[in-house]
């Protein structure tokens, strides 16, 4: 089992001053966020999204994941790559707070990508499910 579905944190969220609904404090792992249930952990990802849309205007699958998966740690073209391919969703699409289809598709392959699985959409479903930010 991957380090982000132990968390049940599937984007690899790491520790910092926010606190989420459903995140487990103290958690076990020293870098990255633990939450009660998948479903929480996406719903951290959809909020986390949001501020990136909202706040830094990152309204594209290259801007979201040269902020997410940054080159100094990650293969971020070949992130970008993915993600795009799995999602279906054009790499430089401007989303929106009402493009929750596509939210959904590109946090789906955001999980698939940080853990080497695919994700499992109910969950996706149900962390969506449990935000307001996204429509």
């Amino acid at each position: 089992m991957t380090r982000g579905y132990l968390n049940k944190n599937a984007g690899n969220i790491e520790k910092g001053n926010d606190v989420f609904q459903g995140e487990v404090i103290p958690s076990r792992d020293q870098r990255f966020k633990e939450f009660k249930t998948m479903a929480y952990g996406y719903r951290a990802m959809f909020v986390t999204l949001h501020t990136y849309l909202t706040k830094y205007k990152r309204d594209t699958i290259v801007k979201i994941i040269s902020a997410w998966a940054p080159s100094v740690e990650n293969h971020t073209d070949k992130y970008i790559e993915c993600v795009e391919k799995w999602s279906g969703i054009p790499r430089n699409k401007v989303l929106t707070p009402n493009s929750g289809k596509e939210f959904m598709q590109i946090v789906a392959a955001m999980s698939r990508m940080e853990n080497g699985i695919p994700a499992d959409i109910k969950d996706v479903e149900a962390g969506f499910k449990l935000q307001d930010r996204i429509k």
